[in-house]
């Protein structure tokens, strides 16, 4: 295994478990047979099947198998998240979708393929399609209904799952919000030590010093630690800049910067290569770990699109020489 791998999160959480060392399935909610109105009842599957260490964070509420490779799951957007929605509190953030992709494919991998708790996920594409229509902020959270579609099963000898293809499709209300891709690698905490070494024992914090943002505002943020941008040298660069205190892109510590963290990194720079534009799609690819110990310069172009109704921005993330992130970012241009 090379150490080319970028993983989204490293530091798998210690379970309180039921004997056996299992949760229970949460289901979705099914309707009793009975005489008298039954309640209602929403919950989040357990934060450690999708990789958080606060309730707060975690996206979704409950999932059902379909068959052997297909699964339902439920989701809730949260009506005014801390990061991924729009300032004025309108909308939510197209991040927003990955994100939701991200955790049902961790929750599917763990609850209904057996990957134990402590393995590690290696991310190494990711991509969406979303409708901004139905991204609008309503009265009341977005409910959503998720179908996850898996493929490309790899397992070890062991027959331990090592790597896995998820398709999302999710609904609001019946009407397409937009779908997603996912592939990942497991690894076993041992393979994962073997791969890291010293960067494991290494402190993140212990010395860095972070650069002066771009404002804030350029990039649809409030406050300069939401901003993960500095000025660079030349058009179209900027160097990576990452808050270690910030309670959503630093969720829980890892050995490395957060693969989240890179694809705000993308949406940033379309903020200031596209003001007013909004993200309907993105493909992303995660090559190489990027370090916390050496500067990582993020590079962006606009290309050629054949559509004027559209714009594409390619994001770079290079860290000594070599590129460890990639996206194509596909945006709705505003209105004139």
């Amino acid at each position: 295994m090379s150490d080319s791998l970028l993983m989204l999160e490293v530091e798998p959480q210690a379970p309180h478990t039921a004997p056996g060392g299992a949760y229970p399935h949460i289901f979705i909610p099914a309707q009793r047979q009975s005489s008298r109105p039954q309640p209602h009842f929403t919950t989040t599957v357990p934060k450690e099947y999708v990789h958080r260490a606060a309730v707060a964070e975690v996206l979704l509420t409950g999932w059902q198998p379909l068959d052997e490779d297909r699964f339902a799951v439920s989701a809730q957007w949260p009506r005014a998240h801390s990061y991924f929605t729009s300032l004025c509190g309108t909308s939510y953030d197209s991040t927003l979708v990955a994100e939701t992709v991200r955790q049902a494919g961790t929750l599917v991998a763990h609850a209904e393929y057996g990957v134990p708790l402590d393995s590690n996920f290696i991310l190494n594409d990711l991509q969406y399609l979303c409708d901004p229509t139905e991204l609008e902020v309503l009265g009341t959270p977005a409910e959503l209904a998720l179908v996850v579609t898996c493929s490309q099963i790899r397992r070890t000898r062991a027959g331990q799952l090592a790597g896995i293809r998820f398709d999302v499709e999710i609904q609001r209300d019946g009407r397409s919000v937009g779908s997603g891709m996912a592939k990942a690698t497991i690894l076993r905490p041992e393979v994962y030590r073997r791969i890291r070494g010293e960067h494991l024992t290494q402190d993140p914090g212990a010395g860095a010093m972070l650069s002066e943002p771009v404002a804030p505002a350029l990039v649809d943020r409030r406050y300069a630690p939401d901003v993960v941008l500095s000025p660079g040298e030349g058009e179209g660069r900027w160097l990576l800049r990452a808050d270690q205190r910030h309670p959503v892109l630093f969720e829980h510590p890892g050995d490395h910067i957060p693969g989240m963290v890179l694809l705000e990194a993308a949406r940033q720079v379309t903020r200031l290569l596209a003001p007013g534009s909004t993200a309907i799609a993105a493909e992303s690819s995660f090559t190489r770990y990027v370090e916390f110990d050496a500067p990582c310069l993020i590079e962006a172009e606009e290309l050629d699109s054949d559509d004027p109704a559209v714009r594409v921005v390619s994001v770079r993330a290079e860290q000594d020489g070599r590129t460890a992130f990639s996206s194509t970012i596909t945006l709705a241009a505003p209105p004139a």
